[in-house]
């Protein structure tokens, strides 16, 4: 037994957050199902945890991370004191912080400086970064512009107080209000399912839909706009993280307001946003001009092509002439997909506007080259 722990690096333990995050995922898998066995299903409860859920969720996917991070949009202040309230009810830090850490793995991303590096581990990019201090807090001189904000200083001064309040004792005492107005159920069965349904559990499950950008999303999925870094982007990770699963357009264009950008990918985020804009609560909602978007598009397609008619020629002695028709195929669809860059750099550099006609054709040509290439390769080597 003892030799089983002598890897782990007890002294490096941070013990509040590790306990925080072991407590509160036992309590969700022990303490919830018993409430349910003992008490019984309660609609209103769930109602609780349904506005909970997207409120903290969102408050991070809009707030610590388009907001505060990237500074992909301006807003006023009563969408600043919202995020900074339920993101606090998330556990997952101050808004300072958390843009610190965020900042530096945008900067640092897949090196030994970037705080949730990927090349670590599953574990250590999703939690483990949080468990173990295996460095010396570095300096948040990366959130100077953060500092000057009033609201963001004060979330940063009680975040904690703040945390405990609104996730905790704010959903025991909705809990408690609601079982003395109605007496469906015992006051203390109200706070107690308050504290433990949209409280605790909703807590758990916001920590490791947001974990899951760190490590899954750097691990499972496409990448369609660049390989010289590990994020990806996956349509299901988007379902359960208000929209931020695209993440290697994320990587790309950081400062986008969007991470969905295409018109059937799934970004709540995004739409609130947009909404809150028209109606004035958010403004300078910065975007990427779609000729940048598809040149990155086009430039991944092209290398991938080039990738395929590199492995192509090293197997070209045997199977001859499928692999000699494969490779002339791949090199027409390389020199297309140059002039399609050179055409979309020249938009993007002299700020034309291409027509949605043009672009929709550049995308078309695009995705037939994929197949095409995946035919090739696959008929080739057959």
């Amino acid at each position: 037994m003892i030799i089983m722990f002598n890897n782990i690096p007890f002294g490096r333990v941070e013990w509040v957050t590790s306990s925080f995050l072991i407590i509160t995922a036992l309590l969700t898998i022990t303490a919830v199902p018993a409430y349910f066995y003992f008490f019984g299903w309660d609609w209103f409860l769930f109602a609780v945890f349904l506005f909970y859920y997207p409120a903290t969720g969102m408050s991070i996917t809009v707030g610590y991370h388009r907001l505060f991070s990237h500074k992909a949009f301006k807003a006023k202040w009563p969408v600043k004191l919202f995020v900074l309230l339920f993101g606090a009810a998330a556990f997952e830090n101050s808004a300072l912080w958390w843009s610190s850490e965020h900042r530096k793995h945008h900067k640092h991303v897949d090196t030994d400086d970037d705080p949730y590096d990927i090349t670590k581990g599953f574990f250590w990019a999703h939690m483990g970064w949080l468990m173990f201090k295996l460095k010396p807090d570095s300096p948040m001189d990366n959130v100077q512009d953060l500092k000057k904000d009033s609201l963001v200083m004060w979330q940063a001064k009680w975040v904690h107080a703040i945390a405990f309040f609104m996730s905790f004792v704010l959903p025991a005492l909705i809990g408690y209000a609601y079982a003395v107005t109605t007496q469906n159920i015992s006051p203390l069965a109200g706070a107690l399912g308050g504290f433990l349904i949209p409280g605790v559990a909703r807590v758990v499950m916001v920590q490791h839909a947001t974990f899951c950008i760190n490590s899954l999303c750097h691990m499972i999925g496409s990448r369609p706009y660049s390989t010289s870094h590990s994020a990806r982007d996956s349509w299901i990770a988007a379902i359960f993280t208000m929209g931020e699963g695209y993440h290697n357009y994320h990587h790309e264009f950081q400062w986008d307001y969007r991470n969905g950008v295409k018109a059937w990918q799934l970004d709540p985020s995004k739409w609130i946003i947009w909404l809150l804009s028209k109606i004035g609560l958010t403004a300078d909602l910065k975007r990427v001009p779609n000729e940048r978007i598809l040149l990155a598009e086009t430039r991944e397609t092209r290398r991938q092509i080039d990738d395929q008619i590199s492995h192509l020629q090293q197997i070209a002695n045997s199977s001859e002439e499928l692999i000699s028709q494969a490779l002339s195929s791949l090199e027409g669809m390389s020199n297309r997909m140059t002039e399609i860059c050179e055409e979309l750099q020249k938009a993007a550099h002299d700020k034309i506007n291409l027509s949605k006609s043009k672009l929709s054709e550049f995308r078309t040509e695009i995705e037939k080259a994929i197949n095409e290439m995946e035919v090739n390769l696959k008929t080739a080597v057959a």
